[in-house]
């Protein structure tokens, strides 16, 4: 390793190689043994049992509704979901918080991979509705529904990031003995909250909330081992840019398929996008706009005034650049993976590469007899017989996005002293 080091990056690192390696092997190794099978065979069956039993459990507890009950814990399933905190974290990097943006939006996204696999992985369902009442206020929420059941996101997102925002201001500046208690206190009472509200609203039974506060527990332990050095490599690490998006696409295979398809993989890509525009962008900006230095909010660098004309410029932009970026994926990746020979079909971004219409005409079928090469026989090694290109296209989009949070956004700020 240190050889590899002394070269100057001219290549991966062992431990980097060796990650690859293992990630790719385990990927060849569950397609070829059938290990998702395996696996689901064992544990969704009783996984199932548990969520049926429940259901008159839930049946009582959702006896004592209310409006005003529907509107509280769904508003407080929203402060708590992914979409928000996609729109908080951009805020949170323009704050001068650099690093536990960084690290939040890591985690999320660890969180978002582990929790959304072991779903599909599982494959159980949600409690029945009917006779379980559902609440979805938000289409997000009702995007929610249509994924698996175990483990809760919501409760295992809460305890890994709440977690972690706590680790972080309790050694941010020293704290007594009282703020300790206050914070771990406020802690457990809002996961608490929305592991009630999870199943009061009908998304889940008690054994996915649980599921998720324990998963949540483990991940957010695992973290705080790892994360001062996941920072260090980020932010001054060696091929740090190959690294990540040979790991982002590895990840894109290393994912169970379900038993019926899910929204579980788009958020799993996206958020897979965001890591890597976060990493890429952070890794070439980071001694410019993200250092110790960078200004903090309310400080005299950065007013509140200042801040809110930060918040003006930067959300237009990223939401700019994001559908730039879906613009320019949209028409890149498919004649790539074209000229490459790789069969891909687009299951809602690109109409004419919908399943319906490949295939459905002689052109189409002399078209694939021709698309021919290396590649497309590399490609014929997995089981899949063609891609679906709307996940490049998705993680483009989200990559363009976060990396315009970091750096694109941060340099219009220097030029508007902002």
């Amino acid at each position: 390793m240190e050889a590899v080091a002394a070269a100057g990056g001219a290549g991966l690192t062992g431990w980097q190689a060796a990650a690859l390696s293992g990630a790719a092997g385990w990927v060849w190794a569950a397609s070829h043994y059938d290990l998702t099978r395996r696996a689901r065979a064992l544990a969704q069956p009783w996984v199932t049992r548990r969520v049926h039993a429940e259901t008159p459990s839930i049946l009582t507890f959702q006896r004592v509704q209310h409006r005003m009950l529907d509107n509280f814990f769904s508003v407080l399933s929203c402060v708590v979901s992914v979409p928000f905190y996609t729109g908080f974290l951009p805020l949170l990097f323009w704050s001068g918080h650099g690093k536990l943006a960084r690290q939040m939006t890591l985690l999320l996204a660890f969180c978002d991979y582990l929790g959304n696999a072991v779903k599909d992985l599982v494959s159980a369902p949600r409690p029945c509705s009917p006779p379980v009442r559902r609440v979805t206020a938000t289409e997000d929420e009702k995007e929610n529904a249509m994924e698996y059941g175990l483990p809760s996101s919501h409760a295992l997102n809460t305890v890994c990031l709440m977690g972690y925002m706590l680790h972080y201001v309790l050694t941010y500046e020293p704290c007594g003995g009282f703020m300790i208690a206050t914070g771990l206190s406020l802690a457990f009472m809002l996961v608490t909250l929305i592991g009630i509200a999870r199943v009061y609203l009908g998304m889940h039974s008690l054994t996915d909330a649980i599921a998720g506060i324990s998963f949540g527990i483990v991940i957010l332990a695992f973290w705080l081992v790892v994360h001062d050095h996941v920072d260090a490599f980020v932010v001054s690490g060696q091929n740090v840019t190959f690294f990540w998006a040979s790991l982002s696409l590895v990840l894109c295979f290393a994912y169970p398929r379900p038993e019926f398809p899910t929204p579980s993989f788009e958020f799993h890509t996206a958020f897979n996008g965001v890591a890597f525009g976060i990493v890429y962008g952070v890794q070439q900006t980071y001694t410019r706009f993200h250092g110790p230095e960078a200004p903090l909010i309310l400080s005299h660098q950065l007013p509140l005034l200042a801040y809110a004309g930060r918040v003006l410029v930067g959300i237009p932009t990223i939401l700019a650049v994001k559908l730039c970026s879906k613009a320019l994926s949209k028409w890149l990746l498919p004649v790539m993976c074209s000229t490459l020979g790789i069969p891909i079909l687009s299951s809602c971004y690109v109409p004419a590469l919908k399943p319906s219409d490949i295939g459905g005409g002689s052109g189409n079928k002399d078209e694939a007899k021709q698309a021919g090469g290396y590649l497309q026989r590399v490609f014929s090694l997995f089981p899949q017989k063609a891609y679906d290109v709307d996940t490049g296209i998705r993680f483009v989009q989200y990559a363009g996005l976060a990396w315009s949070v970091v750096d694109l956004v941060p340099v219009i700020f220097t030029h508007l002293n902002l």
